[in-house]
């Protein structure tokens, strides 16, 4: 059994972001593993192991337009189930 069941991945466009400021933010506030946000200060990639997919979501939607959203359950892909 996985730790974090969920995959996030998703792209944020916006202005004036920030890696330094989402990975602390992500560090603070989520409950996960695997946190990777790279880019520049108009767009910023998310990827993120967690159990609450729906508050990575909902953050990330404050800081600008969100999308190429992908949220996949690990646990059914390990399971040969589509995700």
């Amino acid at each position: 059994m996985l730790e974090y069941k969920f995959d996030v991945q998703l792209l944020i466009e916006g202005q004036g972001l920030s890696e330094d400021g989402i990975n602390d933010y992500f560090r603070e506030h989520f409950d996960g593993d695997c946190l990777l946000a790279v880019g520049d200060e108009d767009l910023i990639k998310i990827h993120f192991h967690t159990n609450k997919p729906w508050e990575v979501l909902e953050y990330c939607a404050s800081l600008g337009d969100i999308y190429d959203v992908v949220v996949e359950n690990m646990e059914r892909q390990a399971e040969d189930l589509d995700g």
